[in-house]
């Protein structure tokens, strides 16, 4: 459908009703690796919905899975919820009962200060696996951003600076549609530079939800926005969105054990309750801005990737079914040898072709295509045609995968079933941020 929104300041304190802000309280000087090197850093975040909202979630299916996720989990099937707290610097992952004592702890903090009830309030944590969280400076953490709450640019923006850790930059949007004649935004942020490739469901349960996920430093994504909708909608929609978006993404093809998405709906705009099932005008522009969000949000995820020099769209169309068209996408995004060639510069498709013959697609080698275009082209200068070289010259095919941003082409040409990924080549800058130094455990990466 047209796209009938438009992109605004404010991110997550763009909606109506809501507050936000970000502080630093030294979570992460109990070692928790290269963000620890960017010095007094926000890393304590706080979302607040001046009235209890509709909230759907989306989490890891990593079968470790951090106490954060445990408890947003539970909470989220009632349906209702009106804050988040997030910290950065210490994932709360593999830390046992003293994990979910903590996790729970954090959000009796919250709602003790603005007098809700703890089972509205969520959690989230990204960082070092494996490390007791510092609750002193957690506790003092929640009171002083409880103070400093707003709902302008710069608090949207102190707030997405507190949940990085290896990002090297906010990652922020906000859009404006109208929903029958009523002004709706939604606003997001997130966070994620490595340990990239998600794969949610909505109970944290696997498979993620095909056609569009996949099975596979933490990603962590905050939605919000002052539609009414009612809650089994607003879940269905953030999983159609999630399953275009994050779960499409992959920097290094590690899952984290902390992935989360979080949507806050809490009415504001006045807009007709959006319900479920329904397929109205509104549902569908409702669907198209959220979706909208959460895919801008993961490119940015993808593009300030840990050492990334390029961003690859992998395309794979004519495939038999939605399952083998993943496959061939994700065995190719991932590949080691691939993504090397694409920080390389060299359109070497020799590799390409054998990722996707290893992968669990249905593949006849005398079939398959692949070709490079500029991105949102339809002019695709192909290197192989049928399983054979083309007359495209080396010259012309290194120009193709030069620029910073390209589309791969592959068409398996079996069937009508397609596939994306945003992918990111591996290069040295990775290595040397992920291998880190025992010697110096400020080094030392999630």
């Amino acid at each position: 459908m047209k796209q009938q929104f438009k992109v605004i300041e404010g991110s997550i304190t763009a909606p109506q009703g809501f507050l936000a802000s970000g502080v630093f309280c030294d979570i992460k000087r109990l070692g928790t690796g290269k963000g620890s090197q960017k010095g007094k850093k926000r890393d304590l975040a706080l979302i607040v919905s001046e009235v209890p909202a509709t909230v759907a979630g989306m989490f890891t299916t990593n079968q470790v899975c951090a106490a954060p996720v445990k408890v947003c989990a539970e909470r989220v099937k009632k349906g209702v919820a009106q804050a988040i707290v997030v910290n950065s610097g210490n994932a709360n992952a593999c830390t046992g009962r003293q994990g979910m004592k903590d996790a729970r702890e954090m959000t009796a903090q919250v709602a003790k200060i603005f007098h809700m009830p703890e089972q509205h309030v969520l959690v989230g944590s990204t960082g070092r696996i494996g490390v007791t969280m510092p609750m002193d400076n957690v506790r003092s953490g929640i009171r002083h951003a409880a103070q400093l709450l707003g709902n302008d640019a710069a608090h949207a923006t102190e707030t997405a600076e507190a949940i990085m850790t290896s990002d090297s930059r906010q990652k922020q949007i906000a859009v404006e549609f109208k929903l029958g004649g009523k002004t709706v935004r939604i606003g997001g942020i997130c966070k994620g530079a490595g340990m990239i490739q998600p794969g949610m469901s909505a109970t944290g349960a696997r498979p993620a939800a095909l056609p569009h996920g996949g099975l596979h430093a933490t990603m962590l994504g905050f939605i919000t926005t002052d539609a009414a909708i009612e809650a089994k909608a607003l879940q269905a929609a953030l999983q159609e969105a999630v399953a275009n978006s994050f779960n499409r993404i992959t920097v290094d093809g590690d899952m984290s054990t902390n992935d989360t998405v979080l949507v806050l709906a809490n009415g504001l705009a006045g807009n007709e309750n959006i319900q479920h099932p329904t397929s109205n005008i509104q549902h569908r522009t409702f669907q198209a801005a959220l979706t909208y969000v959460c895919l801008e949000l993961a490119k940015m995820i993808v593009r300030d990737g840990e050492g990334v020099h390029r961003v690859v769209t992998v395309r794979v169309n004519g495939a038999k079914t939605i399952q083998d068209a993943d496959a061939a996408a994700r065995a190719v995004a991932n590949s080691a040898l691939v993504k090397t060639s694409w920080h390389g510069g060299d359109p070497n498709w020799g590799r390409i072709i054998d990722a996707i013959g290893y992968s669990p697609a249905t593949v006849v080698e005398e079939k398959i295509d692949i070709g490079y275009s500029a991105p949102g082209s339809r002019k695709v200068l192909w290197s192989l045609k049928r399983g054979q070289p083309t007359k495209a010259t080396f010259k012309q095919l290194c120009l193709a995968v030069a620029p910073k941003e390209f589309e791969l082409r592959i068409n398996l040409n079996l069937g009508k079933a397609a596939a994306v990924m945003y992918a990111a080549d591996l290069t040295e800058e990775y290595v040397d941020f992920n291998k880190g130094d025992v010697t110096d455990p400020t080094t030392l990466g999630g």
